[in-house]
């Protein structure tokens, strides 16, 4: 992958990250937390859908940040609760 590439691949997760964080509604973790939770949505959507054989970068980046951001607060609400 080349520079270009990369910063495109951070830019459509970043935009996945906010739109996952409208998306889950009071579970983000701030605009900053969600980009990066959206970065790593993005690889992890990804990989999923492309083991399914799907394609479809934006789309595949905010289903991957939005369950990310659904793990990721079902973790920290459990740590909180204990």
């Amino acid at each position: 992958m080349d520079y270009a590439g990369l910063l495109i691949f951070i830019a459509i997760g970043a935009v996945a990250g906010w739109l996952a964080g409208i998306l889950m509604k009071g579970r983000g973790f701030g605009l900053l937390g969600n980009i990066i939770i959206g970065i790593v949505g993005a690889i992890a959507g990804g990989l999923l859908f492309g083991l399914l054989g799907l394609i479809g970068s934006i789309v595949t980046a905010i289903v991957g940040a939005a369950l990310l951001l659904f793990l990721a607060w079902v973790i920290t609400k459990s740590k909180n609760q204990s």
